[in-house]
């Protein structure tokens, strides 16, 4: 998961990337990078680590030109930590091209034998974003026949590369001397959202993750990139776009709504926020339904992403709602070694109790979604040593049974708590006194609610039903592999991860 920024404006944008990166910086905190063009030059600073810690005022003085692209990375593919995998990546044929993506391509592996076998080129790193950059250079190549770039080219190339490229991708790209292109793959299941400013000098356009960005950079929210959409920006910000797929389906992840985005962003017409809100609000009705006999004495959510649900949980059953844990919003990257013993040390440096919100009560823990297990059981703990008399624990989203392979870095199945255990056997697991889990299709059901046109989401999480069609046994189980073999090297983040909102084993947005 990672978040990407493009625009085209009428002065300097370094600040304005910068700024926009900051807003971004829940969905990646692994890397950062920004690119800018002036005079048909380009100019890029990236690097390992936060926002903040990347660029200095030397960097950022060095960043000339009033068009870019920037990028937050948190890696799913490829790895951790390697500096040379921060994006944007750049390659200087045909025209230049600078590249940053989010998503994740499942068939990478056959491209890059396709690209040194077919279309011989290199593949420097294990990035599947830099698979992707290649293959759009190439088709690009194609495109232009050795002819003069146009607009007709450009968008042919785009839809050369939703021929060959599978999985979930949404790109900004800067052709050198002509503009920026942003797409989405064919099943919009990354965000990408269109801005519009119109100033004295002309029209500017942005493009990024999503809208709050635009909200803090002064944009107006025109509409999101549609599935297998591209758009292209030229220098002079005339804005150009075509529908490059031959076939689509609206289908967005639905981990967005649940977890991944801020509140205050607006995804496919759909509030992140009101979202939220529905969820718990469907939360409470299978409440009664299921648990009416149950006594509870107040709600409190598991900070952060959880609190629209639990506010909402509260007000439908007629409960009081209170905040019962205090987050350390400071404590960065810890750097633990794995084990239980540890993993329990980190959560409670990042979660406190307010030990007079849990005394003598019974109480209902409200979290986004429960992932591996270990950190709610954790939280339970806590709760009872505050003093509870009775914990229940309800969470937003359903049992996470199954990988993703759409570019959220979850764990492997074995470690998933519900992957081969009853929701009975989990709240056993977690010692809780009981759990409820919010149904599939409720949870359909709350974003639908919002925007009535969505019909489709990629749910593979929950379900087991991956959109693209291309998922087989044997690719998860290679996939699992990789990420098996790859553990050892987290030594300096321990096996939760380094904290940042997109470990979904241990995160900072909403713990599990």
């Amino acid at each position: 998961m990672c978040g990407i920024l493009g625009v085209v404006a009428t002065s300097p944008v370094n600040q304005l990337l910068y700024d926009g990166l900051q807003v971004l910086q829940h969905r990646g905190q692994d890397a950062a990078g920004i690119a800018t063009s002036e005079g048909g030059r380009f100019h890029m600073h990236k690097g390992s680590g936060l926002v903040r810690d990347v660029f200095r005022t030397r960097n950022m003085r060095n960043l000339e030109g009033n068009w870019g692209i920037a990028h937050v990375r948190y890696p799913t593919a490829g790895s951790a930590y390697n500096a040379a995998e921060a994006q944007p990546f750049y390659v200087n044929s045909p025209f230049g091209l600078l590249l940053a993506h989010n998503g994740n391509l499942t068939n990478s592996e056959v491209l890059k034998r396709e690209m040194f076998l077919s279309d011989l080129r290199h593949i420097n790193t294990s990035s599947d974003s830099e698979v992707l950059l290649n293959v759009l250079a190439h088709e690009l190549q194609a495109a232009c026949n050795g002819l003069k770039l146009d607009e007709d080219a450009v968008f042919r190339a785009v839809a050369g590369v939703h021929r060959r490229c599978r999985g979930a991708y949404a790109v900004v790209v800067m052709i050198a001397g002509y503009g920026l292109l942003a797409f989405r793959d064919p099943y919009g299941i990354r965000p990408l959202v269109i801005g519009r400013n119109d100033t004295e000098a002309g029209t500017e356009w942005l493009v990024a993750s999503e809208s709050v960005a635009l909200d803090v950079l002064g944009f107006k929210l025109l509409r999101d990139v549609a599935p297998g959409e591209a758009v292209l920006i030229d220098t002079r910000g005339g804005f150009h776009s075509r529908q490059c797929a031959t076939k689509t389906v609206e289908a967005p992840c639905m981990f967005e709504f649940v977890y991944l985005a801020r509140p205050d962003s607006i995804i496919d017409g759909v509030s992140v926020y009101e979202s939220r809100v529905k969820m718990g609000e469907f939360l409470a009705e299978k409440m009664k339904r299921t648990m009416p006999n149950v006594h509870i004495d107040v709600v409190i959510p598991i900070p952060d992403s959880s609190r629209p649900s639990a506010m909402e949980m509260a007000h439908r059953l007629g409960l009081p709602y209170r905040e019962g844990f205090v987050k350390n919003r400071y404590i960065g990257r810890t750097f633990i070694m794995p084990g239980q013993a540890t993993r329990r040390k980190s959560v409670r440096q990042k979660l406190n109790t307010i030990h007079q919100e849990f005394k003598g009560k019974s109480v209902l823990l409200v979290d986004d979604s429960i992932v591996r297990g270990t950190t709610s059981k954790e939280i339970v703990n806590m709760a009872r040593e505050a003093g509870a008399t009775r914990v229940y624990l309800a969470s937003a989203a359903p049992p996470v049974r199954y990988a993703n392979v759409y570019g959220i870095d979850m764990p492997t199945r074995g470690e998933l708590i519900a992957s081969d255990r009853s929701e009975d056997e989990i709240c056993r697991e977690i010692g809780a006194d009981g759990l409820l889990y919010q149904d599939l299709e409720d949870l359909k059901a709350s974003v639908r609610a919002l925007n009535p046109a969505i019909n489709c989401f990629e749910t593979s999480c929950f379900d087991g039903l991956y959109v693209t069609g291309d998922i087989t046994a044997e690719y998860l189980n290679g996939v699992e592999s990789q990420r098996c073999e790859a553990k050892p090297a987290k030594n300096d983040a321990g096996d939760d991860g380094d904290g940042g909102q997109l470990d979904l084993n241990l995160a900072s947005g909403a713990e599990h």
